[in-house]
């Protein structure tokens, strides 16, 4: 297997021709390197006020991973969820989510999330591996220059300009995966590549890029039961729980399951459901491209005109996972930059085409052959008559199940196929699984540094920099009346948004040794009061290789779309928006689904073990239940400390970085289970609660009662032994720190205490042929999400890569693979079973 994996090593992330280093030394690259995310302006590296890592050209090029995206990965304090193969999310400092609203990821400035959810949808509408200049990425508050969604954290993906980078690029990757996979056969993967880019004279340029990638997905396959304990009071556990809810199994969920009495005892049955592969396709079909028009009124003063578009088909996961299917967004932006203004505007739109929920397709598959008054009515019937003839409780179980899903749909016949063709068209997901969402987003921001050329003179007699800037933002949804509704003017669309802006003032004392900044932020948005954002930093740098930074700021975040208007059946389970327009009347009266479980498996276990009645078992337990303390959404609110040190040292051959941070998070949003009688009689609330026919679920957008505190610290360091020979690592740490009056909702930290990563790499061992290899290892943690809760194992992946440069043919080859020694593992309980990927890429460059 060893040898087969060393054969199979493929190639990496292309860098064109143009952009291979020369030779040259780790203090050019640090000292020169310029960034903008920061501080929205540009500034070095080493004297950015907050923590800030770049993967520029080389850095790309000498990695081990199959793209610049996948790269990432391998900066410090970054933690990757794999929800596809076609689909990665990244988070820094914690509370990671496959949907992550607290992360904001630029192209160009420009935001690209999926407007109805308000989060990035990973590399399906990011730039080519051909059209890269760097990435920059800040972890941690950016609110305050940023706004929005940026508490965790924000990703900036900056692209070459058709004037600096003309010419025609082409790219192949091919690969592998599930190699030794005991579920799937080893697939081909694929990725095509092309550039073109050309200049008209020196007022004109334009680009076009084309990726289409296509493969067979990673498969989440992992059958651990979500509900051992189900029937713990009758001793019937693992093959012989009836309630068996696996993991990647839907249609078994606590909605669909009943308790029935069965010969005087009390039983927690569940329907069978489905396996995840059994209900989707796999397949993986991406394309994406872009097309800019670039016109220079002279060489500063730049107007730019971008459309990005792509079609996704993938499997993506939120709080259930989804086909993408079809699935088109697209974005059109002009930009106008000058020296000391920029002024930017876009619209993104978001078709979901023919996508479907998988859990809601997997519940109503079982459904269409019998609905669950009958099916239970069949399970009772036959576990009765099996046990009267003297049968066993455990074989009673299974035949009762059996004899239940007679006729029921079998995967991959012609009529089950047909089956799903049909309910993947019904919007409707109380009977169907289609997901039909339209949305669009449109956003103008502008931003003046006066003192740049205005007020030059402003500046060099007071040694003050004045920036300012503004945005609007406004979110449009059509009602499709599943996914949302308008709930104050039916069949218009609905519309979300905000305003807001920023002022930042900075300064340098003692000769530039020290630089003093402040900035303030203020946003208002359509449902909340306005919302001050204040960020103060220092930066000290007694020398240009020493420069020591500390840095507070505090940060909002309004809710998204999704949480303030979602209105969804799923699973039995309703989904509210948190806004008081959409749930009325469902905050005053809902009691907690953690109170209603423990109400009902108190009366279980009195009914089957200490012989009570069911009545008695009711009234005995009745003081567990407990009335739902939460109410409507308000904005979330982080602040930040943050002190770090970035420097060269040992003779300017080993860079530096180090951050450590502590954050508060108030009104942290998150979810809660909560049910509503289906009756209105106080007196009987204990008896509707008892059974799972008489109440009706709710999962409420609400905000935590509890004040969160998380800290950390990570260090990265490079060290160049030779021009060439390069040795760099990373080390991040991350710990939950306390809950004040912990309330339940203050979980889903979901992240590991350690990640640490390991590169050594040379670009020219011998005649154009270089190498990398990266080793990550991640500590084991515990996840939670509404899908699923579960420790995820610790992971250890090599990566590697072998690269030959033919400068003569403008080519560059690579070969290799991530995960290497194949070793399956999940970033995320719930999410697919990562394994090797094992690649070749061919860049082909012609042009200046």
């Amino acid at each position: 297997m060893l040898n087969a994996t060393l054969l199979w090593l493929s190639l990496t992330t292309h860098v064109p021709t143009d952009t291979i280093p020369t030779p040259d030394t780790l203090q050019a690259r640090e000292l020169t390197e310029v960034v903008i995310s920061a501080s929205r302006a540009s500034e070095s590296i080493l004297r950015s006020p907050v923590s800030i890592d770049v993967l520029d050209a080389r850095r790309i090029r000498l990695s081990a991973q199959p793209s610049y995206f996948d790269a990432i990965e391998t900066i410090k304090g970054v933690q990757l969820l794999t929800s596809s193969l076609g689909f990665k999310v990244y988070n820094t400092r914690g509370f990671a989510a496959t949907t992550n609203v607290r992360f904001v990821q630029l192209v160009d400035g420009r935001d690209n999330q999926a407007p109805h959810i308000g989060a990035p949808i990973a590399s399906a509408m990011a730039p080519s591996d051909l059209d890269i200049q760097r990435v920059e990425l800040v972890p941690g508050v950016a609110s305050a220059l940023y706004g929005m969604n940026a508490l965790n954290g924000l990703v900036n993906i900056l692209t070459r300009n058709p004037f600096d980078s003309e010419g025609l690029s082409i790219g192949q990757k091919t690969g592998l995966n599930h190699v030794g996979d005991a579920t799937v056969s080893s697939k081909l993967y694929s990725e095509t590549s092309i550039r073109y880019a050309h200049r008209l004279g020196n007022r004109f340029a334009f680009k076009v890029n084309l990726v289409y990638q296509g493969g067979y997905d990673w498969v989440a396959g992992n059958r651990d039961d979500l509900n051992p304990n189900g029937n713990a009071s009758l001793s019937l556990f693992g093959a012989d729980n009836p309630a068996y809810d696996p993991v990647n199994g839907y249609g078994n969920e606590a909605a669909n399951r009943r308790t029935l009495t069965l010969g005087g005892k009390r039983y927690s049955i569940g329907r069978t459901g489905y396996y995840e592969a059994e209900a989707t396709d796999y397949g993986l079909k991406n394309l994406r491209g872009d097309l800019s028009l670039h016109y220079r009124f002279s060489p500063t003063v730049e107007l730019a005109y971008t459309y990005q578009g792509a079609m996704l088909n993938n499997v993506y996961q939120r709080t259930n996972r989804f086909r993408l299917e079809n699935y088109r967004l697209d974005q059109h932006s002009l930009t106008l930059t000058t020296p000391s203004i920029q002024l930017r505007a876009y619209r993104s739109h978001e078709n979901t085409g023919e996508s479907y929920n998988i859990r809601s397709m997997a519940e109503n598959i079982d459904k269409s052959f019998k609905t669950d008054n009958q099916w239970f009515t069949d399970f009772t019937g036959q576990f009765n008559k099996d046990t009267q003839a003297g049968i066993a409780v455990p074989d009673a179980l299974r035949d009762a199940r059996s004899v239940a899903d007679q006729g029921r749909p079998v995967p991959g016949t012609p009529a089950f196929n047909d089956l799903i063709a049909k309910l993947r068209d019904i919007n409707n997901w109380d009977i169907g699984a289609a997901l039909r969402v339209q949305s669009w987003m449109y956003h103008v921001e502008g931003q003046v540094e006066p003192t740049r050329v205005l007020w030059k003179q402003f500046r060099e007699q007071t040694g003050l920099t004045i920036q300012a800037g503004f945005d609007f933002r406004r979110y449009v949804v059509f009602p499709d009346g599943n996914y949302f509704i308008n709930p104050t003017e039916s069949g218009k669309n609905l519309v979300y948004g905000k305003t807001g802006g920023f002022v930042q003032l900075s300064r340098t004392f003692f000769d530039n040794k020290l630089k003093v900044a402040g900035s303030l932020r203020l946003d208002k948005n359509y449902y909340f009061a306005a919302r001050l954002n204040p960020r103060l930093s220092v930066v000290y740098s007694p020398t240009d290789n020493h420069n020591i930074r500390v840095s507070y700021q505090n940060g909002y975040r309004f809710p998204s779309l999704f949480e303030g208007f979602t209105n969804i059946n799923s699973g039995g389970v309703k989904r509210v928006g948190g806004l008081p327009i959409m749930s009325q009347g469902i905050y005053e009266n809902a009691y907690l689904v953690t109170s209603i479980n423990a109400f009902q498996a108190a009366i279980t276990t009195d009914v089957n073990t200490n012989k009570l009645t069911t009545d008695q078992a009711i009234q005995k337990n009745k003081g567990l239940l407990k009335k739902s303390p939460y109410t409507y959404l308000k904005p979330e609110q982080v602040a930040s400390f943050e002190i770090g040190y970035k420097g060269l040292l040992f003779k300017q051959r080993l860079f530096v970085d180090v951050d450590a941070y502590y954050m508060a998070y108030k009104n942290f949003i998150a979810q809660v289970n909560a049910n509503l009688a289906r009756g209105t009689n106080p007196d009987s609330l204990v008896y509707y609660f008892s059974a799972s026919t008489t109440q009706d679920r709710y999962r409420l957008w609400t905000n935590s009662q509890t004040k969160v505190f998380n800290y950390g610290a990570s260090l990265g360091l490079r060290y160049s032994l030779t021009t060439d020979w390069s040795v760099g690592g990373n080390a991040s740490f991350a710990q939950l720190d306390r809950a004040e009056n912990g309330d339940g909702l203050e979980s889903a930290f979901n992240t590991p205490r350690w990640i640490t990563n390991l590169t050594v790499s040379n670009g020219n061992v011998w005649r154009g042929i270089g190498f990398s290899v990266n080793y990550k290892h991640q500590d084991a943690f515990l996840w939670q999400s509404e899908l699923a809760t579960g420790t995820v194992s610790a992971i250890n992946t090599l990566d590697a890569q072998v690269s030959y440069r033919l400068p003569k043919l403008n080519l560059l080859v690579k070969a290799g693979g991530t995960n290497l020694l194949n070793q399956y593992y999940y970033t995320f309980i719930g999410g697919p079973s990562v394994g090797g990927l094992y690649y070749t890429n061919v860049v082909w460059e012609w042009g200046k």
